[in-house]
C-alpha cells in the first residue's frame, strides 16, 4: 500500500477511507485481492473500528466485496458499475463545459493552458503518474473556473469505477488520446462552441469503451467476467 500522510484534524474513519480509496483506486491494491482488518489496522496506524467502519461503506459502493468465512477482497471490475461512472461525469461535465463557454471571454486559460503543455510533455516522456495528475488537475480547473470546485469534489468521491479504468488506460494502453482531447476541448471552450467542446468531451469519457478489449488482454484477472459488452 502507498500511504498518504493523515491531514489536520482528520479523522481516524477519514484517513483510513481516504488512504484504502486511493489504494483502490491506483491499483496498489488490486481487483480481486484480499484485505485484512488486521493488517489495514497495522499500516495505517488506527484501530480496527474505523477499519471495518470504512470496508462497510465501500462494500455498499461495490468496491469491496464480503466473503463469508474468508474476510473481505477489492471487488472486481464491472463494466457496468464504470458505465454508470462515466455517465455521472458526462453529465456535470457537459454542463461545466457549457458555463465555460458562455463565460469564455471573461475567464483566465493560462493555467489551464499551462497544464496541457505539461500534459503533453509529460505523454512524450512517458511519466502515466504525472499524467493522471495532471488530467485531474485539468478537469478539476474546468470546475473551479466556473466556480463550481465543490461539486468536482462530490463528483470525485462518486466515480471510482470509472477512475480505476482510467488509470489502467493511461498506464497500459498504448494509443492514448488524452492529451489531444484535452487540447481540443481547450480551444473549442476559448472560442466559446459549446457544441464543439461537448463533442469532445462525450468522445473523451467514452474511451473506457474503446480501451476495454486491450485492457481485458492487459488485465484478465481484473475484470467481472459477466460485465461489459
Amino acid at each position: 500500500m502507498n500511504i498518504q500522510p493523515r491531514l489536520p484534524r482528520e479523522t481516524a474513519r477519514e484517513y483510513a477511507l481516504r488512504n484504502i480509496k486511493h489504494n483502490i483506486i491506483t491499483l496498489a491494491l488490486e481487483p480481486g485481492c484480499l484485505v485484512s482488518e488486521n493488517e489495514l489496522s497495522a499500516a495505517l496506524g488506527v484501530s480496527r473500528t474505523p477499519i471495518r467502519e470504512v470496508l462497510s461503506e465501500l462494500s455498499k459502493a461495490s468496491l469491496i466485496e464480503v466473503l463469508p468465512q474468508k474476510g473481505s477482497r477489492v471487488a472486481l471490475i464491472d463494466y457496468e458499475l464504470v458505465e454508470e461512472s462515466q455517465f455521472l461525469r458526462s453529465v456535470l461535465e457537459r454542463a461545466i463545459v457549457a458555463l465555460a463557454c458562455q463565460g469564455a471571454d471573461a475567464l483566465d486559460f493560462r493555467a489551464v493552458a499551462e497544464n496541457v503543455k505539461l500534459q503533453r510533455f509529460y505523454l512524450e516522456n512517458h511519466a502515466p503518474e504525472r499524467l493522471i495528475e495532471l488530467d485531474d488537475a485539468f478537469h478539476g480547473a474546468l470546475f473551479a473556473l466556473c466556480g463550481k470546485s465543490r461539486t468536482y469534489e462530490l463528483q470525485r468521491g462518486i466515480t471510482t469505477h470509472f477512475d480505476r479504468v482510467r488509470r489502467m488506460s493511461l498506464q497500459s494502453v498504448a494509443d492514448t488520446h488524452i492529451v489531444e482531447d484535452h487540447e481540443a476541448l481547450l480551444t473549442a471552450i476559448r472560442r466559446g462552441d459549446t457544441a464543439a467542446a461537448q463533442d469532445v468531451l462525450t468522445q473523451h469519457l467514452s474511451r473506457f469503451r474503446i480501451d476495454e478489449a486491450p485492457l481485458r488482454e492487459t488485465y484478465p484477472n481484473y475484470f467481472n467476467q459477466t460485465s461489459g459488452r
